[in-house]
C-alpha cells in the first residue's frame, strides 16, 4: 500500500479529504517527520563530535569551528537540488534514498573518529554530514503537496519543528554518552544513529506514498529567482534560521573554548537552546497570523539585538550565568523568527498577485506557485547564515581568543535586518486591494499571514 504512486490527489476537495486524503496525508507526515528528524541530527553531528575531541586530537578551536562550518555550508547548498528531487523521483522514493544516504557520513565518522586521524579526513567526513541538511527541503516540499491550503500551516509547522528537534536530541545523546561512558567514546553516539537511519528508510518504504501530480514548475522557479522579495526574505531568513542553526552547531564549542567548560559541562547545557528554539517555532507562525509577519519579525530582530548586547556584556565580564541567559534568549528568539519569516512568504506573493491585477482563486494560485518555488531558495540561502556564524566565531577566537568580536558583528547584522524589515514591509507594506475577493483573506483564509 505504502509503495503506490497516487495518480489522483485532490486535497482541496472536502469529500476526498474527509474520506481518504487526510488519513494518507497524516501517515506521510508522521514518517516524513521521523526521517527529517534523523537528517537534522546527522547534519548537526559535528556539534557533538567536537566535544569529544580533546587535546589528543591536536585540533585547535579554530579548526573545530571550521569542521562545523563545513557541515553547515554543504547542508545549505544541497537544499537546492533536494527541493526539486521530490517532483523528479517521488516523495516516498526520495525519502528512502535520502535516509539511506545518511549512512555514509555516519558510517565514515564511526570509522575515523579517533586520535591520529588526519584533519583533512575529518573535514571530508564533516562535509558528508551536510546531506542531512538537505532533508528539510525535500521533506517540506513533499508534505506541502499532501495538505490542503487550510492545513498547510499546521502540517508544515509540525514537519519543520519535528525536524529541528533533531538538533537537541543528538546533543542529548552526546550528553548521555559523555556522562556515562566518558568523553573517549564518541563511537557510541554514531552507533545509536546507524540503526535509526535504517529504521527511517524502512518506515518510509512501508508507509509513505508518491504523488504523481507533483511536478517541478521551472517557470515558477525562474520567476522566483527574478523576484526581489525572494532575496529580501532570504536575507531575513539568514538572520533567523541562520542564527538558529549556526548557534546550535557552535554553542557547546563556545562554552568549552571561552568559558573552559569540560565536555560534560558543555554537553549538559548545549541542548537547551536548540530545544527551546525548535519548540517555539510554531508560536512565531501563530503570532504572525494574528499580528502580521513583518511586525513579529521586526520585534524579533530588535529583541535578538538586545540579547546579543547581553551576550557581549557577559563575554567581556566573563560571566557564564549572564552569557547563558543571553545566548538561550537568542535561540528562543531565532525560533520565533523562523516561524514569522516563513509565514510572511505566502502573504508577500499573494499581495504581488493582486498588484498584477489578479483576484480570488487566481491570485491565490499565483501566490502558492511563487511562494512554493521561492521557499527552497530562501531555505538554502538562510542556512548559509549558519556558515557565516561559525566562520565568524573561528576568526574571532583565532584573533582575539574569545567570541566577543563575532557577537559585535552579529549585532550589526540584526540591526540591518531590522532596517530592511521596516523599510520594505512596514514603512510601505505590499498592498492587497480592498475588493470583495480579497477582503476576507487576512482574517478568514488560513495559510496566509498578513505581511
Amino acid at each position: 500500500m505504502g509503495g503506490r504512486w497516487i495518480d489522483v490527489w485532490e486535497p482541496e476537495d472536502e469529500t476526498f479529504w474527509r474520506e481518504k486524503g487526510e488519513r494518507i496525508a497524516r501517515r506521510n507526515l508522521a514518517f516524513s517527520v521521523f526521517s527529517e528528524h534523523i537528517g537534522f541530527s546527522i547534519w548537526s553531528l559535528w556539534s557533538v563530535m567536537v566535544l569529544f575531541m580533546g587535546p589528543q586530537y591536536g585540533i585547535d578551536p579554530a579548526g573545530k569551528f571550521f569542521l562545523i562550518a563545513t557541515a553547515t555550508f554543504v547542508g545549505a547548498l544541497i537544499r537546492i537540488p533536494y527541493t526539486f528531487a521530490v517532483a523528479r523521483f517521488g516523495g516516498r522514493n526520495w525519502t528512502i534514498f535520502s535516509a539511506l544516504l545518511l549512512l555514509l557520513p555516519t558510517g565514515f565518522a564511526y570509522a575515523v573518529m579517533e586520535p591520529g586521524t588526519s584533519y583533512s579526513t575529518f573535514v571530508l567526513v564533516a562535509a558528508l554530514t551536510g546531506v542531512g541538511g538537505g532533508n528539510f527541503a525535500s521533506s517540506m516540499t513533499n508534505i506541502n503537496a499532501f495538505f490542503p491550503l487550510r492545513k498547510k500551516g499546521w502540517a508544515l509547522g509540525l514537519n519543520a519543528g519535528g525536524g529541528n528537534i533533531g538538533v537537541p536530541v543528538v546533543q542529548l545523546v552526546g550528553l548521555l554518552v559523555i556522562g556515562t561512558a566518558g568523553a573517549l567514546h564518541p563511537r557510541i553516539v554514531l552507533g545509536v544513529y546507524l540503526p535509526l537511519i535504517i529504521a527511517a528508510a524502512v518506515c518510509s518504504a512501508l508507509f509513505m506514498d508518491n504523488l504523481t501530480p507533483v511536478k517541478n514548475d521551472t517557470g515558477a522557479v525562474r520567476e522566483a529567482l527574478g523576484a526581489r522579495h525572494t532575496w529580501i526574505m532570504a536575507f531575513l531568513y539568514v538572520g533567523t534560521f541562520g542564527s538558529f542553526i549556526g548557534y546550535s552547531f557552535a554553542f557547546g564549542l563556545v562554552l568549552q573554548t571561552q568559558f573552559g567548560r569540560t565536555p560534560l559541562q558543555a554537553a549538559s547545557l548545549t541542548f537547551i537552546g536548540p530545544l527551546l528554539g525548535s519548540l517555539i517555532r510554531p508560536l512565531g507562525g501563530s503570532l504572525a497570523d494574528k499580528h502580521g509577519g513583518a511586525r513579529i519579525t521586526l520585534g524579533t530582530f530588535a529583541a535578538m539585538a538586545a540579547a546579543t548586547g547581553v551576550v557581549i556584556y557577559a563575554s567581556l565580564a566573563e560571566s557564564l550565568a549572564v552569557f547563558l541567559v543571553g545566548f538561550i534568549a537568542l535561540f528562543v528568539l531565532s525560533g520565533l523568527g523562523n516561524g514569522s519569516t516563513y509565514k510572511m512568504i505566502p502573504a508577500i506573493f499573494l499581495a504581488q498577485g493582486h498588484r498584477k491585477g489578479l483576484s480570488g482563486d487566481t491570485a491565490e494560485a499565483y501566490g502558492r506557485r511563487l511562494s512554493g518555488a521561492s521557499m527552497g531558495l530562501i531555505g538554502a540561502v538562510g542556512a548559509l547564515g549558519g556558515l557565516g556564524i561559525n566562520l565568524a566565531f573561528r576568526q574571532s577566537f583565532q584573533t582575539v581568543g574569545s567570541g566577543t568580536g563575532a557577537f559585535v558583528a552579529f549585532l550589526a547584522f540584526y540591526a540591518a535586518c531590522m532596517a530592511v524589515t521596516w523599510a520594505v514591509y512596514l514603512r510601505r507594506p505590499p498592498v492587497v486591494p480592498d475588493t470583495a475577493e480579497s477582503a476576507e483573506e487576512p482574517e478568514n483564509r488560513p495559510g496566509y499571514a498578513k505581511v
